[in-house]
C-alpha cells in the first residue's frame, strides 16, 4: 500500500478531493444493495421492482444534468433518447421472436434478444441521431434551444406513433426473455443489479467528465460563451460531444425500460416525459452528479405513494415540488448544508 506521506501535500489535498467525489455515488450504491437485500429477504418483488425503475430514470437524470447542470442547455428531447433506445431493443426482439429478418432497405438484419448485442446496437443508432439533432439544436440557445429541442421529440413521438407495424400508439410487446450474454435477466433480482451496475459506471464517468478538463470547459461555456471564443476554445464542440454523450446514456436507460417492462410505446418519449425529467434533476440539485439520482428517487416515490392515497394526488404532488423547489433553490443536494460532511461531499462536481 503506498505511502501518502511520501506524496506532495498539495498532490496529497488533490488526491483526498477527488476521491471524496466519489463518495455519494458511493454511499448511494451501497444503500441500492442494501435495499435489494431487504427486499429479497421480504420477499418484496414489489420493492425491487421499484427501485428497479427509480434507477433506470436516475440514470437518465444523471445524463440529463451533465447538460443541464453542467453545460445550461435545458433540452426536452431526452425523453425521445429513451424512445430511441427503447425500440432498439423491442423492434429487435419482436423480430427474433417471430423468426423474421429485420428489413432496412436491401439490407436485411437478424433479430436478437441478448442485450450484449442490443446495448452496443442502441448505441450506434443513439450517437448519430443525438449528433445530428443536437447540432442543429446547439445553433441556437436560450429559449430557442428549448422549443427546438422540444420539436425533435415530438417528432420522435410522432414518428413512433406512425409505425404501425410495431404497434403504433399501443407499443410493443416484448414476448422474448431478455438475456445479456448468458444471463438470464428475466429474473428481477438480476436484471436489478444489472442495472445497478449500470447506474455505477455512468455515476463514475460523469464524475470523472465533470472533474476533467472537457468538464471545466463545459461550465466555463454555461457562465460565458464569448469569453471562451475570445481566448480560442471552440464551445460549440465541447457542448456538442456533452449533448452525445448524455444522449446515448439516456439511450442506454431506454435499453433497460424496455426490458425491465416488457414492453415500450410512444408514451416513453411523450413531451411531458421529458418535462418530469427535468424536475427530477432540479429537485435532486443542478450542478451535483449524485443529487439527480435522489431526485429520481423522490419524484417516483412521491408520485406512487400519492397515487395510492387519492385520485387527486396531481394537485398534492405540484403543491410538493413546488414547495421542494422554493425552499431548497440547490435541490436535494441543499440538505448535505445540514450536515457538515456530507455537505462537504453530497455535490459530487458542484463548484
Amino acid at each position: 500500500m503506498a505511502d501518502l506521506s511520501l506524496i506532495n501535500p498539495d498532490r496529497q489535498s488533490r488526491l483526498l478531493a477527488s476521491a471524496q467525489r466519489f463518495v455519494p455515488a458511493l454511499v448511494l450504491v451501497v444503500a441500492l444493495v442494501g435495499i435489494l437485500a431487504y427486499a429479497q429477504s421480504a420477499g418484496d418483488t414489489f420493492l425491487i421492482r421499484v427501485f428497479t425503475r427509480i434507477m433506470i430514470f436516475g440514470i437518465v437524470a444523471v445524463a440529463l444534468n451533465f447538460v443541464l447542470g453542467f453545460g445550461g442547455m435545458v433540452s426536452l428531447m431526452h425523453a425521445s433518447f429513451i424512445g430511441v433506445g427503447g425500440y432498439v431493443v423491442a423492434i429487435l426482439a419482436y423480430h427474433d421472436a417471430n423468426l423474421e429478418p429485420l428489413m432496412i432497405g436491401p439490407f436485411a438484419f437478424t433479430g436478437t434478444s441478448d442485450l450484449a448485442i442490443l446495448l452496443p446496437l442502441a448505441i450506434v443508432v443513439t450517437v448519430p441521431f443525438a449528433a445530428l439533432t443536437g447540432l442543429i439544436s446547439l445553433r441556437t440557445s436560450g429559449t430557442y434551444f428549448i422549443m427546438i429541442t422540444l420539436a425533435f421529440n415530438q417528432m420522435a413521438y410522432y414518428f413512433f406513433v406512425a409505425l404501425q407495424a410495431y404497434g403504433g400508439e399501443d407499443g410493443l410487446q416484448i414476448i422474448n426473455p431478455i438475456t445479456f450474454g448468458g444471463l438470464d435477466l428475466s429474473q428481477r433480482s438480476t436484471f436489478y443489479l444489472f442495472t445497478l451496475s449500470v447506474l455505477a459506471l455512468t455515476l463514475v464517468l460523469v464524475t470523472l467528465l465533470v472533474d476533467s478538463k472537457f468538464g471545466i470547459v463545459l461550465r466555463a461555456a454555461a457562465q460565458n460563451e464569448r469569453r471562451l471564443s475570445a481566448i480560442g476554445i471552440a464551445p460549440l464542440r465541447y457542448k456538442l460531444l456533452a449533448f452525445v454523450i448524455s444522449g446515448t446514456l439516456t439511450g442506454m436507460a431506454g435499453v433497460l425500460l424496455a426490458t425491465g417492462q416488457q414492453f415500450i410505446s410512444p408514451a416513453d418519449m411523450s413531451w411531458s416525459r421529458s418535462g418530469e425529467l427535468v424536475v427530477m434533476v432540479v429537485m435532486g440539485g443542478l450542478g451535483s452528479v449524485s443529487g439527480p439520482l435522489v431526485g429520481a428517487a423522490v419524484y417516483l416515490g412521491l408520485e406512487l405513494i400519492l397515487e395510492s392515497w387519492t385520485e387527486y394526488w396531481h394537485l398534492a404532488f405540484g403543491l410538493l415540488i413546488v414547495a421542494m423547489v422554493t425552499l431548497l433553490r440547490g435541490g436535494i443536494a441543499d440538505l448535505g448544508a445540514l450536515v457538515p460532511w456530507l455537505g462537504r461531499n453530497v455535490s459530487g462536481g458542484k463548484n
